[in-house]
């Protein structure tokens, strides 16, 4: 019996653990071969795959982000292989699972919950008696009834093999995610997350943990991503991983999602003293600062604390923050909002994901979605249109919102800019991409693509249309960003350049005859005028530089009339094995 075990990832570089999960348990008695596309992918290329595979049963892993993808491949499988047996498994059809029997009838069978146990009986029950009423965890049909049995008990972690010693995924390790979990469970009971319906936690052994990431580490895997819904939940566990994979890591990142308000003081110092830079990257779940909305999804924290957590972290400079928050959950309007993500943005995380809430199968806001008036998405990923204090008008604003924010701050593009416009020029954090995220869709910008010079061009449409002040500084400040942005010597701007050819010639000449004026120990470096030609920008701004990346406004702090200090900018390429441009400023002359 030849099986397939297949799902759509949301992008090429991610991996899918579920299925590799299922071949390791049951490979020792069946035929199993893995089989990955994406839900980019169309749709006859999959099935046509599938096809020259020549299965006699395909297993599809499911999500929100693929069941309607999924559903398309499977009615055109069962059309051109009609005798092929189709499972489902994962998340999204293990709970209303008579629901995805009755809606989809080309599915023959259904894994609920933890499908390794369950998935290898009922593969046995197929080639064997076909006695299916056995089968706990799984739901069938018998005849024109649909049948759901009993759940399986949890599996007992230490006894089920790893999943991540397949030969076939070695050639793709440095190349792709590696999703990688070392326990199952959550401790807490968020009303709006699968998680808070499965009770307790369970580990992995943890000496086979570690073996199995330096086997990964030793084949070339280039970032681990940890799954476990609360990395830190064991004070102890923890530190011990983390001083694992710090001695370790190979060049290897690893990236967790971690509770932050009971994240241990002696857990952050150790961090602090021995991450090296960048190996370690933090998914906090922040969600919502609004204490009566903590309180109705019966989320615990401490904002106060997480915080301090987040502070501490981003002190050290040893590892990037992702913070989430979600709009949408109870008794969080339009202004609550706002003060939550303007909270959560004083923090300074290097990425602030703004995500919707989706009213999940299973989940206690799903059951409770009438109490709060919610309307949804039929379908997934059941994303909510409004609630009883938030209309879909707000639901849209905030999708603006959540549009400039991801492609100015979350892409850093031009951090030194946005620092300033939101200390001088607006009101919060909040109001800055809100209001530029209006002007925005308002130019129809959002129905057409975009190269990098649009973003800096588009910025400044925005802000000369709200006439903002100091235009002086913003566009020096955008100018500094995009020479930061790139690794070679721009081919071109989006400026005309402030410098003609003769006071370029002068510029060259004083950095040359006098290198000890530029900052930043330029003058060790010894660049000749070739290099200059070769490797550099130079550019005059009206203001102070230092001062304004300082926190400075730029403006003048002696009599009227005085003229800025101005600021001659250089910037060299290729000048390290970092690949990154190294900035100089001396006092224009």
């Amino acid at each position: 019996m030849k099986v397939i075990l297949s799902t759509l990832n949301a992008k090429y570089i991610h991996t899918s653990l579920a299925i590799r999960c299922l071949k390791a348990y049951s490979e020792k008695d069946f035929d199993i071969e893995l089989t990955e596309y994406t839900i980019k992918d169309p749709v006859m290329n999959i099935v046509s795959d599938l096809f020259q595979r020549k299965p006699d049963v395909i297993g599809f892993s499911c999500y929100i982000w693929n069941i309607e993808e999924t559903i398309k491949v499977i009615d055109i499988v069962k059309k051109i292989m009609p005798e092929v047996t189709i499972i489902l498994g994962g998340p999204e059809v293990s709970y209303d699972t008579d629901y995805w029997m009755n809606r989809l009838l080309n599915v023959d069978f259904i894994v609920m919950g933890e499908g390794e146990e369950t998935f290898h009986h009922l593969l046995q029950t197929i080639e064997g008696d076909r006695k299916f009423h056995f089968v706990y965890g799984v739901a069938y049909r018998k005849q024109n009834e649909v049948i759901v049995n009993p759940g399986r008990p949890k599996s007992v972690l230490a006894e089920l093999p790893s999943p991540h010693r397949f030969a076939e995924d070695i050639p793709h390790l440095g190349k792709r995610v590696v999703y990688f979990e070392t326990s199952r469970g959550c401790p807490f009971s968020c009303q709006f997350c699968l998680s808070s319906i499965e009770v307790g936690v369970r580990y992995y052994d943890i000496e086979r943990t570690k073996s199995d990431i330096l086997y990964l580490i030793d084949q070339g895997a280039k970032l681990i991503k940890f799954v476990d819904r609360t990395f830190n939940i064991k004070r102890d566990y923890a530190l011990e991983m983390f001083e694992f994979l710090i001695e370790n890591h190979g060049g290897c990142v690893f990236q967790f999602e971690i509770t932050a308000d009971i994240m241990r003081p002696e857990v952050l110092d150790y961090l602090a003293q021995n991450a090296p830079p960048g190996i370690f990257r933090f998914e906090i779940g922040v969600q919502s600062t609004n204490d009566p909305t903590n309180e109705l999804v019966k989320r615990r924290q401490n904002f106060t604390k997480l915080s301090r957590t987040v502070t501490m972290i981003k002190d050290s400079g040893k590892i990037d923050q992702h913070l989430d928050l979600i709009a949408g959950l109870p008794e969080e309007n339009y202004d609550t909002f706002r003060k939550t993500f303007n909270d959560v943005f004083a923090l300074g995380p290097e990425e602030l994901q703004l995500g919707f809430l989706k009213m999940l199968r299973g989940t206690g806001l799903r059951i409770d979605a009438d109490k709060y008036k919610y309307t949804y998405m039929d379908h997934a990923p059941y994303e909510i249109l409004g609630s009883d204090v938030l209309p879909f008008s707000d639901i849209v604003r905030l999708k603006r919102l959540e549009d400039v924010l991801e492609k100015y701050w979350n892409a850093h593009r031009m951090d030194h800019t946005l620092h300033y416009l939101m200390k001088h020029e607006f009101s919060s954090p909040f109001d800055f991409f809100q209001e530029f995220g209006d002007y925005w869709e308002g130019q129809g910008w959002q129905k057409i693509g975009h190269q990098l010079e649009d973003l800096f061009t588009r910025l400044t449409a925005f802000l000369e249309f709200r006439q903002t002040p100091r235009m002086d500084v913003i566009s020096g400040l955008m100018k500094f960003d995009y020479f930061l942005g790139h690794k070679y010597k721009p081919r071109k701007i989006w400026w005309e350049h402030t410098q003609d050819k003769a006071q370029w010639n002068a510029s060259v000449r004083r950095i040359i005859e006098e290198p000890s004026v530029l900052s930043g120990g330029f003058a060790e470096m010894g660049v000749t005028e070739r290099d200059l030609q070769k490797h550099a920008m130079i550019e005059s701004l009206p203001f102070d530089l230092d001062d304004v990346i300082q926190g400075g406004s730029g403006k003048t702090n002696g009599t009227e009339g005085e003229t800025p200090t101005a600021t001659t900018l250089l910037v060299m390429y290729q000048q390290d094995d970092t690949g990154q441009p190294r900035y100089f400023t001396m006092p224009a002359g």
